[in-house]
C-alpha cells in the first residue's frame, strides 16, 4: 500500500496536484494555468496547443508523484466541466494514459460538487449550522450545501468564469454584464434550496485570487488566502473595477494571478450572483477544493 496520495484536479482552467501523506500531511501542492477550455464554448474541442500544455503539466506532475514513490496509474485523476463538453477529449485521455501511463477519469457535475465539497472544509474552523459551498470553475459550477460532512444538497451549474466571459464579453467591456446577470439568474431559477445556509465557503483558483487580491497581496499566498472573508460588496467593488480596465490593467490588478486577469470579473459576478439568490453578504475563501475531496475519498476506499 503507498504511504502517499496524488490527485489531479484537470479543469476548464487550471491543473492542480496535491500530495498527502497516509495521515493526510501535505506533501506538496501545486496549480498551472492552463485553459484547456478556453474557446471551447457548448460542443467544441480542447485545441492542440492548449492540449500540449497540458501533457507538459501532466507530464511534470506524474514526475513529482513519482518522487513520493507514487507511479503514474494510482495518480488520482479527475476531468471535470471542460472534458464533459469537449468532443476529443476521450482521444486526449487516450493519449496521456499510452504516453505517460495515467488514467483520467470524467467525473459528473454531481460528483464534482460531492468532492469539491469534502475539499473545502479542509482546514476551515466553521460555525454550527448549514454550509454553503460554492466551487467556481472554469466551465461549471458546483453548489452544495451540508453538515459536517454530511451532503444535503448539490448541483452543478452550467456556467464558470471563462464560459460566463466568452459567452457575454466580459473580458472586453462592461456592455454584457446584464445579459451575463440574466442568464446566471435562469440558471438558478432551477435551484432549490433544502435549508437557508448559515454561511458560504467559495473554492477554486478565480475565487482564491480575487481573495488574494482583496488582500492587498503581490504574490499568491496560500496561508493568508485560506478562511479570508469576503464579502459581496468587495465583489462587485472588483467585478467593476476588472470590467472598467483593459488587458493590462486588469494584469496590473491580478498580479497574483495574471493568467486569469480575464475571468476574474466573470468570476466575481458568479460568486456575488449565487450569494445575494442564497440571502448570504460574504463568504470564505477555501484555498483547497476539489483535488482535496479526491484524496480523502481515496484513502477511505483503502
Amino acid at each position: 500500500m503507498n504511504r502517499a496520495y496524488a490527485a489531479i484536479d484537470l479543469g476548464s482552467n487550471s491543473l492542480l496536484l496535491a500530495v498527502e501523506s497516509a495521515d493526510g500531511v501535505l506533501l506538496h501542492d501545486q496549480a498551472e494555468v492552463v485553459g484547456l477550455g478556453k474557446g471551447l464554448g457548448d460542443m467544441g474541442q480542447f485545441e492542440p496547443a492548449r492540449m500540449a500544455h497540458a501533457e507538459q503539466v501532466l507530464r511534470h506532475y506524474a514526475q513529482v508523484a513519482s518522487s513520493h514513490g507514487i507511479p503514474p496509474q494510482q495518480i488520482r485523476i479527475c476531468a471535470t466541466s471542460g472534458a464533459r463538453r469537449a468532443s476529443n477529449a476521450p482521444q486526449f485521455f487516450d493519449q496521456m494514459k499510452r504516453e505517460l501511463g495515467i488514467k483520467i477519469q470524467t467525473i459528473s457535475g454531481e460528483e464534482e460538487a460531492q468532492l469539491s465539497y469534502l475539499g473545502a472544509l479542509r482546514g476551515l474552523e466553521l460555525e454550527e449550522g448549514p454550509v454553503l459551498v460554492i466551487d467556481l470553475g472554469g466551465g461549471s459550477t458546483e453548489i452544495i450545501i451540508g453538515q459536517g460532512e454530511l451532503i444535503s444538497y448539490r448541483t452543478s451549474l452550467e456556467v464558470g468564469a471563462v464560459r460566463l466571459t466568452e459567452a457575454f464579453g466580459l473580458d472586453q467591456d462592461s456592455s454584457g454584464l446584464p445579459g451575463a446577470l440574466s442568464h446566471l439568474q435562469d440558471l438558478l431559477a432551477a435551484v432549490v434550496l433544502p435549508a437557508k445556509p448559515s454561511q458560504a465557503v467559495v473554492v477554486a483558483g478565480t475565487a482564491t485570487t480575487l481573495a488574494a487580491m482583496d488582500a492587498g497581496l503581490s504574490t499568491y499566498q496560500g496561508k493568508a488566502v485560506h478562511g479570508r472573508l469576503l464579502t459581496r460588496d468587495r465583489l462587485n467593488h472588483w467585478q467593476q473595477r476588472l470590467l472598467h480596465a483593459d488587458a493590462g490593467q486588469r494584469q496590473l490588478l491580478a498580479c497574483v494571478s495574471p493568467k486569469r486577469a480575464d475571468y476574474l470579473a466573470g468570476g466575481a459576478t458568479v460568486i456575488a450572483t449565487v450569494l445575494g439568490f442564497c440571502g448570504l453578504e460574504a463568504c470564505i475563501a477555501s484555498d483547497a477544493g476539489l483535488r482535496f475531496g479526491i484524496l480523502k475519498a481515496a484513502r477511505a476506499a483503502e
